[in-house]
């Protein structure tokens, strides 16, 4: 089955947020991406629930840097207030992936057609995804193109290893592993030649338990967008 692809990531700013500084209102980028983002980057160049995305590489490709910048978030209460955000700036990885059937939705299995949901996914990765790209946030917009994994110079591809401890993984959802509770995942990130390898959500040692939540219900021919509804027509 094809279901492997690899691309370029870019933008001017990222905002990668660590979990530690995010309930302060001062955020500070983690330097590097974080598995749920880039998943979050997969889903907005191509998903449906009958597929499951899973990150394999990052490649860092430009030398990390960071910017600090005045921002107006909104608050609860309404209005704005002042806060100091840590952004990447000027960022550009290189991104290897592949989906597998999600295995959890049996009422979808009609649609695990080989071939189908790759020949879509080549169109619409050609065409800079179906919906906005943001890279951790959404102040910060992305733009990805195809490329071949491991092209062109990398900015670390000389250093053996950098190590950035314990780092935010990802969100383990109930509609991708069957259990309905939300949990939060998290693993020790290290840096090798340039690249990034993820460990598979199952594989994280470290879990915290969020809160219970159950499983939205999908079904062939329905919660489609209009882009979806004329593929279907065709």
């Amino acid at each position: 089955m094809k279901n492997s692809i690899s691309f370029r990531l870019k933008g001017r700013y990222a905002l990668f947020t660590d979990p530690i500084t995010k309930i302060g209102g001062e955020k500070c980028s983690y330097q590097l991406p974080t598995y749920e983002a880039i998943k979050g980057v997969l889903k907005s160049i191509y998903w449906k629930p009958t597929l499951i995305w899973y990150v394999d590489k990052v490649r860092v490709m430009r030398p990390l840097r960071t910017q600090t910048k005045g921002t107006k978030p909104l608050t609860w209460g309404g209005g704005n207030t002042l806060a100091i955000y840590t952004f990447l700036h000027d960022v550009e990885y290189q991104v290897q992936a592949h989906f597998e059937w999600n295995l959890h939705r049996p009422e979808l299995a009609n649609d695990r057609i080989d071939g189908k949901h790759y020949n879509i996914l080549q169109r619409t990765l050609e065409k800079g995804g179906r919906q906005d790209i943001f890279l951790g946030t959404r102040d910060c917009q992305g733009y990805v193109e195809p490329c071949e994994f491991g092209e062109g110079p990398g900015a670390y591809d000389d250093i053996n290893e950098l190590a950035f401890g314990l780092m935010f993984h990802s969100f383990a959802y109930p509609d991708e592993t069957g259990v309905e509770e939300l949990h939060s995942q998290f693993w020790q990130a290290t840096l090798k030649q340039g690249i990034l390898e993820f460990p598979r959500p199952e594989q994280c040692s470290i879990r915290r338990f969020v809160r219970p939540m159950s499983m939205k219900a999908f079904g062939l021919g329905e919660n489609l967008l209009p882009a979806e509804q004329e593929e279907v027509l065709l």
